[in-house]
């Protein structure tokens, strides 16, 4: 059975983060803390550990893991393109539960699954993670569970559906030292931006989340598509997402149209 270290004693957390940088370099998972859903991790560049990411959780590779970020500056090293009505909602809501898809580099080296030229990321307000992603960089983190059930809210319950697919799960301390307005177990809110950034339409929620649709538009006002004008959301958490798993947060984003990913 994989280990569980619990990162509120110094000792667990010294170990279990040394073991899970350790993991990921080898392509291995590993469960981790964010401000919404616990996820399960694995290196976004690696494509054979994005597929043993899928394959733990039951996916197909129509439903891409979202990829977690350390800061800003990565954003647009994967992004092709970020409107500026993109960057004033990161600058609002990152870190935090906003997970925003966009066109993806093109040039980059990696496999998340059928994206269609997409990719959704998220700057996660939780220490821990934070503190790994600067380390190893860009992670494919999907929420941490079997697909078709709850997303884990802990350590334990994501070792209890992934168990030894799992290398590393890493038991995080309380998200609201990062962010007072986390909400455990509620996964981030998606926003496609594939369209806006290409001139073709609105920006449109896939996953309604920890963001509501009217704090979102207080700050793009009308470039958010209305509510009467959206179809159903995805659900990205393996609730199921569609996007895939963007799901990171679990967040599985919801991939459902060639702009969505």
């Amino acid at each position: 059975m994989a280990p569980i270290y619990d990162c509120s004693l110094e000792a667990d957390l010294l170990t279990g983060m040394r073991l899970a940088r350790t993991a990921i370099g080898r392509g291995e998972l590993v469960v981790i803390p964010t401000d919404t859903v616990y996820g399960v991790a694995a290196d976004a560049f690696s494509p054979q550990a994005v597929q043993r990411l899928l394959d733990a959780k039951g996916r197909g590779r129509q439903s891409p893991p979202p990829v977690l970020i350390p800061g800003l500056p990565t954003l647009d090293a994967l992004a092709a393109s970020v409107p500026d009505v993109v960057r004033d909602l990161v600058a609002e809501f990152w870190p935090g539960g906003l997970t925003i898809v966009l066109p993806a580099q093109p040039s980059l080296s990696w496999d998340l699954g059928e994206t269609r030229g997409t990719v959704a990321l998220r700057m996660p307000a939780d220490k821990l993670a934070l503190e790994l992603l600067a380390e190893t960089g860009p992670l494919a983190v999907s929420s941490a569970n079997l697909t078709g059930q709850p997303a884990a809210i802990d350590a334990a319950g994501a070792e209890a559906m992934l168990g030894d697919a799992v290398e590393v799960y890493l038991q995080g301390t309380v998200p609201a030292e990062v962010d007072p307005d986390a909400v455990i177990g509620l996964s981030s809110t998606i926003v496609d931006a594939t369209a806006f950034a290409a001139g073709e339409g609105p920006l449109r929620i896939l996953r309604h989340g920890t963001i509501s649709a009217e704090r979102i538009r207080a700050v793009v006002g009308d470039a958010l598509e209305r509510d009467d004008d959206q179809g159903a959301a995805g659900d990205d958490t393996d609730n199921d997402q569609g996007t895939g798993d963007q799901d990171t947060d679990g967040e599985d984003a919801v991939r459902e149209d060639p702009v969505t990913s």
